[in-house]
């Protein structure tokens, strides 16, 4: 009996040393996430070398969340150069802007996400908008310096090309004459004024290929004892 007391007491003294084993929980998987780029414009169409424009948007993946990993890249492709380019960079990929653009002719934009592996191992797919349009109007100076006498410039890249002008008789515009500028874009030409009441007038600058077509409208008149005037809005 002694003996067997003497088993059973080692026994429990070897069961009472063990070391605890920790229990480590697996690590979660890394996900990988779709995302989207969007943008948004101040104008869709802007004066040549007046107008800036800014350019905003954002990343986000399918569920509708902000990536705030990587950065995005503005491009450009113009009427002039018809080549996607990068004019600016945001690290801000959750939420970005772009300032101070100044398009030299028609243009579309697209912001162009790089992708990217977040330290826990999240993987950002590469995206990039659809392609914006804004258009780009010459900057015309048109000048009333007296009577019916209108007088201005064009620029740029309108040397010896049409202004057109229309009459409205009714509710029609009716073509009354075309006019062209100089070769540096200069212009001048007189509208007739009735003796009574006022005559309706459009002018036209047309478009092209890397620029909108730009009008405007005005009025010519008469009064008694006055000489003719034109009023251009």
């Amino acid at each position: 009996m002694r003996f067997t007391r003497l088993i059973a007491g080692l026994t429990t003294a070897g069961l009472l040393g063990l070391a605890p084993v920790a229990i480590s929980s697996p690590a979660e998987a890394a996900v990988t996430y779709t995302t989207s780029s969007s943008i948004a414009a101040s104008a869709s169409q802007v004066i040549y070398g007046e107008d800036d424009l800014s350019i905003n948007g954002a990343v986000l993946t399918a569920a509708g969340g902000s990536v705030y990993y990587g950065s995005v890249a503005l491009q450009v492709y113009s009427a002039k150069n018809p080549v996607w380019t990068t004019i600016q960079t945001d690290d801000s990929a959750g939420s970005y802007f772009f300032f101070d653009i100044k398009p030299d002719s028609n243009s579309l934009y697209k912001v162009v996400y790089s992708g990217t592996t977040a330290s826990n191992g999240d993987v950002y797919t590469p995206s990039e908008s659809a392609p914006l349009a804004v258009g780009v109007q010459r900057k015309v100076v048109l000048k009333n310096p007296r009577g019916t006498l209108i007088k201005g410039k064009v620029t740029p890249d309108y040397g010896k090309k049409p202004i057109k002008v229309q009459k409205k008789v009714g509710k029609k515009w009716k073509k009354y004459k075309t006019f062209k500028t100089s070769k540096a874009g200069k212009y001048s030409f007189k509208l007739p004024a009735p003796r009574r009441g006022k005559w309706k007038w459009k002018i036209t600058v047309k478009g092209d290929a890397s620029y909108t077509t730009w009008s405007t409208t005005g009025t010519t008149y008469s009064y008694r004892s006055v000489a003719p005037r034109v009023s251009v809005k």
